[in-house]
């Protein structure tokens, strides 16, 4: 990739792509962001470039908006940003169009402007080269710092790198860099715990760590298809035919490549998922057939920490159980603790799994938390990124579209 150090953004225009989806909440008629992890995430690259001179064109998506959905406006962004960065962060009355770039053209050195929701544009999600040139005409160069949206090849993602001189922020570089090495050139030995709900969500990465990782360790809900393979009962556990088919295909080539997958040996199974709910540890791994499995046990926690502990290298997806329910929690946090000590490098990646380790007050203890949900997943699985290609050095020198540009003759990544 092209990186924020190799591209000319003195006194230019940016068009920087961030991800800045965060949930709102309403509070007497007003709306406000009720968690600012991803703007604060995006602060770094946005600081650098003020710092450079910048003149900053920011644009994001929020939700899933059906046409121009006012609930989904990105105003609540701008002020939350306003607050955190101690400017004043315009906002655009539109995405794109005659008044957005005039707007963006009396932009001064450092100041910023929020375009609209990105995703009030029906060509966003299509990739739609007319919106992409229309982006294009708003800036003069481009910075991709929204790894969470990666691996979609949307119009503000990948169709507009092709039209401008680009590069990727600060976090899409950090992000790119770190999950690429935990699966090229990892400390040894190499440890995946791996959690959450349907298997064959994640199967091609269970495959992926099964090739790669020293240890694999597998917990919460997904650990209950492969034990359903092996025979054992799930009683009202959610454990679809489809995951457990993937499971027995996986373990049947566990088995003759001599890999082993570290699954449960107890459980803690409740009647129902609820904190006032009568539960008890398993000590095996069967669910009684009126009951739930809700956490892995404590045997088991104990033993996934022990491996943890001697990691040269862990990444950790997936909580071990119902962390939300306090009786439920016991395993997420025996391993988030195992992680958060290990002398090693550890990566935490996936919404739940973050928020568990945020909640659990470890964050700080995490080499890395990832921002990515999806486009975590896809890279560690080893498939390629559209968004990530498109800032590539080769992409960026032979564009798909004419570019446009208002970047001078010679500028560092400048095309005709």
């Amino acid at each position: 990739m092209r990186t924020l150090d190799e591209l000319d953004v003195e006194n230019r225009r940016v068009l920087l792509r961030a991800d800045l989806n965060v949930p709102l909440q309403s509070d007497e008629g007003t709306v406000n962001v009720a968690d600012d992890t991803r703007i604060r995430a995006a602060l770094e690259t946005i600081e650098q470039l003020r710092a450079r001179h910048a003149r900053i064109v920011l644009l994001s998506h929020l939700g899933r908006p059906h046409g121009r959905d006012p609930a989904l406006s990105m105003r609540p962004v701008a002020e939350r940003l306003s607050e955190l960065l101690g400017c004043s962060v315009g906002l655009a009355p539109a995405v794109v169009g005659d008044e957005v770039k005039a707007l963006s053209e009396r932009l001064g050195d450092g100041e910023i402007l929020l375009l609209e929701n990105v995703r009030y544009e029906p060509g966003e999600t299509d990739n739609d080269p007319e919106l992409a040139r229309r982006l294009a005409e708003l800036a003069d160069v481009y910075v991709n710092d929204a790894f969470g949206t990666a691996h979609r090849a949307h119009a503000s993602t990948e169709g507009v790198a092709h039209l401008l001189p680009c590069a990727a922020g600060l976090l899409m570089e950090r992000e790119v860099l770190t999950l690429t090495a935990v699966t090229e050139n990892p400390a040894r030995p190499l440890v995946a715990v791996l959690g959450g709900a349907k298997v064959t969500d994640k199967i091609a990465l269970v495959e992926r760590f099964l090739d790669i990782a020293d240890s694999l360790l597998i917990g919460g809900a997904m650990s209950l298809p492969f034990l359903a393979a092996q025979g054992h009962a799930t009683g009202l556990s959610l454990c679809s035919p489809d995951d457990v088919q993937a499971a027995r295909r996986t373990l049947e080539r566990a088995s003759a490549a001599g890999r082993e997958l570290e699954l449960p040996e107890d459980l803690i199974v409740a009647p129902q998922l609820s904190a006032e709910a009568p539960w008890h540890d398993s000590e095996g791994p069967d669910v009684p057939g009126s009951w739930l499995a809700a956490d892995i046990g404590p045997r088991t926690a104990a033993r996934f920490a022990r491996v943890i502990a001697g990691a040269g290298t862990v990444f950790w997806n997936g909580p071990m159980g119902v962390f939300e329910c306090e009786p439920f929690a016991h395993a997420t946090r025996t391993v988030a603790e195992a992680v958060a000590q290990t002398s090693g490098m550890s990566v935490v990646g996936g919404g739940e799994t973050v928020a568990a380790v945020r909640q659990l007050g470890l964050a700080a203890e995490i080499d890395h938390l990832s921002t990515g949900g999806g486009a975590t997943l896809k890279l560690l699985q080893g498939g390629l990124l559209p968004a990530v290609q498109a800032l590539s050095v080769d992409a960026s020198a032979a564009p798909r579209h004419a570019r446009q540009t208002s970047a001078p003759a010679g500028a560092p990544g400048a095309s005709a």
